[in-house]
């Protein structure tokens, strides 16, 4: 049997999901609630809590409660890598028309808000031992955030690192003002002679920390997603390695496996 505040919580879920209340609608407040469904203020708490841990909702301090926005929804299929690779390669004014984020997302290159550091490093013992390469080499450190022009947080946190003498041979590599590159890390590595033959991508989910669900702006209980891709060149050597936090309440992760005939 169903619950006070589960009862209450679905009052309003109905309704919103049918877009009969619309985002940025206010609910009455709590004491109306209360008046209302004659119970305590701890149920009518229980189910506004229910409904913003499910997104639908958000407390505004001072304000109210109102229908949430919903986010924009990422789509992120394997099929992406090999669309990327087909594209370092052409023209810069193509590459410029569009980009990864883009492309999982449907937007323009004109919706999006794009930030890019980029930091030289020592490598730790887990960066040393995923590229084979010596503790304390010097690697290049490079974060990104994108999002929605119409939406205060990212898509997602993206952490990504390359050996810098690797890529060092072309100066415009290290200098974060060339971003965003037109054509992405494929066509940066592209320009100093390396060609990736695959990629491996292995996924966690996990709570967020704290500083991640505040940039995320994820709903209370909302887990993450932690993709970390390991990118190989023709050698079959690793040549840049990403982590990548995505949100889990508007993230969908799509996965195509072409099988064989009989």
């Amino acid at each position: 049997m169903a619950k006070a505040y589960e009862l209450i919580a679905d009052d309003f879920r109905r309704p919103i999901r049918a877009g009969e209340l619309k985002p940025g609608d206010k609910l009455p407040t709590e004491a109306k609630l209360v008046e209302r469904y004659r119970k305590g203020l701890p149920t009518i708490r229980q189910a506004l809590g229910q409904l913003e841990a499910e997104g639908l909702v958000e407390k505004k301090h001072g304000r109210g409660t109102f229908v949430r926005m919903p986010r924009k929804l990422v789509s992120r299929s394997n099929e992406r890598h090999q669309w990327e690779k087909d594209r370092a390669r052409e023209p810069e004014t193509q590459r410029l028309q569009t980009g990864s984020t883009e492309h999982d997302t449907g937007l323009t290159v004109d919706d999006l808000v794009f930030h890019a550091k980029y930091e030289q490093v020592p490598a730790d013992g887990d960066l040393a031992t995923a590229f084979g390469v010596p503790e304390g080499t010097d690697m290049l450190r490079r974060t990104y955030r994108t999002r929605y022009s119409a939406e205060p947080a990212p898509f997602t946190l993206v952490t990504s690192y390359l050996v810098r003498d690797m890529v060092a041979k072309n100066p415009d590599l290290l200098d974060e003002t060339n971003e965003p590159w037109p054509g992405g890390t494929q066509n940066q590595l592209f320009t100093v002679g390396i060609e990736l033959d695959h990629i491996e991508e292995r996924i966690t989910a996990r709570p967020p920390s704290a500083e991640e669900a505040e940039e995320l702006e994820l709903p209370p209980g909302t887990a993450v997603l932690v993709l970390r891709k390991f990118s190989y060149g023709t050698e079959d050597r690793l040549v840049e390695m990403s982590d990548v936090i995505l949100p889990g309440d508007r993230t969908q992760m799509t996965f195509v496996t072409p099988l064989d005939r009989w």
